[in-house]
């Protein structure tokens, strides 16, 4: 298990299984759908879903939509190319298009091809792969 991991709080678990797992392509690692309530992960990346009302909530403050405000999730994956046309299929707008970026790190550059999506809540997911 990574050692930090989200968990999102959503307004319908099966709108965002569809987004996460049949589009995006994370798959399930477990769920307990009575809790509304599942594990996904993408390669080495994991968050989890929680369904408000569904079981327990961790609300501190009135949500409203978009949820996620303030934050955006950096995701890497092996090739964003496949998430793109699943993502042009289902007709689900891009935040920011593609683009490649260079960012300064401690020991020179990064320079990674990436895109932003929000999901079904309007949590902003960014997918990156490194440019080589």
């Amino acid at each position: 298990m990574a050692g930090l991991v989200p968990e999102l709080s959503i307004a319908d678990i099966g709108a965002s299984r569809r987004f996460y797992c049949d589009i995006v392509g994370f798959s399930v690692r477990y769920e307990r759908s009575e809790e509304g309530f599942a594990y996904l992960e993408l390669g080495a990346a994991e968050l989890m879903l929680d369904q408000l009302g569904a079981g327990r909530d961790w609300i501190t403050a009135p949500l409203q939509l978009p949820f996620g405000r303030g934050v955006n999730f950096q995701i890497e994956v092996e090739a964003i190319a496949p998430i793109l046309d699943r993502l042009a299929v289902s007709g689900v707008p891009l935040f920011t298009p593609l683009e490649v970026k260079s960012y300064r790190t401690s020991s020179g550059s990064v320079t990674q091809r990436q895109f932003c999506v929000q999901d079904p809540d309007g949590y902003l997911l960014r997918f990156f792969e490194v440019v080589a």
